[in-house]
């Protein structure tokens, strides 16, 4: 399986030109590299059909947690406060719930104030599209998607409110940074 659990607390660093990778960092893809995402579609934890085509032409961040998971209780206020400090105009939050219980899932995101919808995927079979451009490693892992519908980004482990916004805004304004390994 892709994901073992969750891992421990990492930190991010800023740098010229875009964000540098550490050990299972952040790496931001520069814009002339980036790949299409994986065709992401299922049922919501709301048992509704979504699909990531639904927000065309806008940055959608994916986060992949699990109410299982620490790092992801941890960092659940972050993504709140983040999307409150981006809107939603032209920025689209999606969960991809991983290898959990409907109902816990549920109750995690009504607990803690999550207004986005999450596509339940028990088997995680989602991140296999993935793969073939920034696999996932762990619990949490972040993704940013253009608005061209490419994979812009990805974060893992839990990140801050501010990292979030900063990622986000990097990848919005052509998003010329590194790729790291």
């Amino acid at each position: 399986m892709l994901l073992a659990g969750c891992t421990g607390g990492l930190q991010a660093e800023r740098s010229e030109g875009g964000f540098v990778q550490g050990e299972y960092g952040i790496t931001v893809v520069a814009a002339d590299e980036r790949v299409e995402a994986p065709e992401l579609s299922g049922e919501t934890l709301s048992g509704e059909q979504l699909s990531l085509g639904d927000f065309a032409g806008k940055t959608v961040l994916i986060n992949v947690w699990g109410s299982w998971c620490v790092p992801c209780r941890e960092e659940v206020d972050d993504l709140v406060a983040a999307q409150r400090e981006l809107g939603t105009h032209d920025v689209a939050f999606l969960g991809i719930n991983i290898r959990d219980d409907r109902a816990a899932a549920v109750s995690f995101e009504e607990r803690n104030g999550v207004t986005w919808p999450s596509l339940y995927d028990p088997s995680s079979s989602l991140l296999l599209g993935f793969r073939d451009s920034l696999a996932a490693a762990a619990v949490p892992t972040t993704y940013v998607i253009d608005a061209d519908g490419r994979v812009a980004a990805r974060m893992l482990n839990k990140q801050t409110a501010t990292t979030f916004v900063d990622v986000v805004t990097e990848v919005q304004g052509g998003g010329q940074g590194t790729r790291g390994g």
